[in-house]
């Protein structure tokens, strides 16, 4: 006798939440999608994964890259999320100055409301960063922009884009940003992270929480902890059907 155990599949998707967005094929073309690979007339393409980077008191967590999107909140989304966000940019070289002095030793005067950090020995000034209260964050890929992003009143974008969007859900202006202009504050709630980009997110709140692609996958982030998001992730490679 057989142990029916043997011929068991253990399945790594769910049909009741996934459609197969990325698949090239289905149950009913299968024949033909593997030939159109074997035989050169499939295209191979890229997607952009989001990058995110956690640093604590005493640890630096690279996440899982994130092929659609990543919800940054409470760990009950419905509640306040009060964080800092800004914009990175790198302090001189990454390796030397011009006196010889590594990257580890420099350490110089951050811009008016800026605020130094280092992200894997890295010295980056935290700059235009703005005080938020809202409902957290979404932040997604081209491959994602059309699910939460788009209902949350986000843009789809053009699957090849390389930039990544980022979205303040609910956001309530505080008196902590009266050295910025109200449409400054506006254009930040919404917008994209471009090649050699990077956000930056200081988290204020107690506790938080990231979603990586939906509920499954998740990272707890606690008060002072760090945020480095950008497009910097391993591409996903997928075969598509020439149009």
């Amino acid at each position: 006798m057989t142990n029916p155990e043997e011929h068991s599949v253990n399945k790594k998707s769910d049909e009741r939440r996934s459609h197969g967005a990325l698949c090239m094929c289905t149950s009913t073309n299968m024949k033909e999608g593997i030939g159109s690979v074997l035989h050169g007339d499939a295209k191979l393409a890229l997607r952009r994964r989001i990058n995110c980077v956690v640093k604590s008191t005493f640890s630096e967590t690279k996440l899982v890259p994130a092929l659609n999107d990543l919800l940054i909140a409470n760990p009950s989304p419905a509640a306040v999320s009060r964080f800092r966000m800004g914009w990175l940019e790198q302090v001189g070289d990454a390796e030397n100055d011009n006196n010889g002095n590594s990257a580890e030793t420099i350490l110089p005067k951050p811009t008016p409301y800026g605020t130094l950090t280092r992200f894997g020995g890295i010295p980056y000034d935290v700059t235009r960063s703005l005080n938020v209260w809202s409902s957290g964050m979404w932040v997604s890929t081209s491959t994602g922009s059309t699910a939460a992003m788009a209902a949350a009143g986000g843009f789809p974008m053009d699957l090849d884009s390389h930039d990544i969007q980022y979205l303040i859900r609910e956001h309530m202006i505080e008196g902590g940003t009266k050295h910025m202009k109200k449409e400054e504050v506006d254009s930040l709630n919404h917008g994209f992270i471009k090649n050699d980009e990077k956000i930056h997110l200081r988290w204020n709140s107690q506790h938080g929480r990231i979603f990586i692609d939906g509920s499954h996958l998740t990272h707890n982030v606690e008060l002072g902890d760090e945020i480095l998001i950008d497009n910097t992730a391993p591409s996903l490679q997928l075969f598509t059907k020439h149009l």
